[in-house]
Parts: structure tokens; sequence; C-alpha cells
């Protein structure tokens, strides 16, 4: 039966997109984080004037989402907000969430290295792109 729907482009998509997610939310939950956390602070990195509203807008994260998600990060000691003018904030990584960032990166950069190996070798340079083709298309 599920030989009809391993032949659905979008049904194979999914299917591979929530094993590899669910791969990568292992790993990171050895560092103590989920994804979106980890996204978080592989983006903010060295910037020093990206603001929730950016991070949000970049990652397509609601504000109601935000909101908790950057308050667990501040709680862990992660982020901190620095006022960038009179209304907003700009949120910046701790000592501790740049030590934390880089161990999230050596995740992340080891799992799509892995990921990227499962792909036949002359497939690997199309497939950001063509994954690419399907997000944009919107």
């Amino acid at each position: 039966m599920t030989d009809i729907l391993r032949q659905r482009p979008g049904y194979a998509l999914r299917r591979a997109a929530n094993a590899m997610m669910g791969e990568l939310a292992r790993r990171l939950a050895l560092i103590d984080l989920r994804i979106a956390e980890a996204s978080v602070l592989l983006l903010v990195e060295r910037r020093h004037d990206v603001t929730a509203s950016e991070i949000g807008r970049v990652l397509d994260i609601q504000r109601a989402n935000m909101v908790p998600l950057l308050a667990r990060l501040e709680e862990a000691g992660l982020i901190e907000r620095k006022p960038i003018d009179g209304k907003s904030q700009a949120v910046l990584l701790t000592p501790a969430g740049q030590e934390r960032r880089a161990r999230a990166d050596a995740i992340t950069t080891a799992f799509e290295d892995d990921l990227l190996a499962r792909i036949a070798p002359e497939h690997r340079d199309h497939l950001v792109p063509a994954l690419g083709a399907l997000w944009r298309a919107e």
C-alpha cells in the first residue's frame, strides 16, 4: 500500500524532512537545544543589530512563538537583549551562547555532511537549489 505513496514527491519530501529533522533534534538535544533554538543562535552569531522580528521573519516563526523561544534562550543565559534605539532591541549572544552556538554549528555541520553523504554525488550540487525552488515558490 505505501508503494503508491512513495511515488508521490510530496509524501517522499515530508517523510524525508521528518526523518532528517528528527535526527537533527536528537543530536542537538545532546547539548540541550531544540532546532529552533539552535537556529536562533546560528543566525545571531556575531551580529549586534538583529532584532526578534528579523529573526522571526528569517526563520518563519510567528511572534507568538518567538516570545517564549527567546525567553527560554534568555533564561538559559544564552542570549541577552540590548537597546538599539528608542523602540528596538538587539538580540545578542552571551559568552555561554557563543560557546553553545559553536557546538550547535559543529553538530549541524556534521549532520549536513551526513545528510549529503546519503545523496548520490552527482545529485548533491542540485539538492539545495531544488529544495529552495519549492519553498521560494510561495
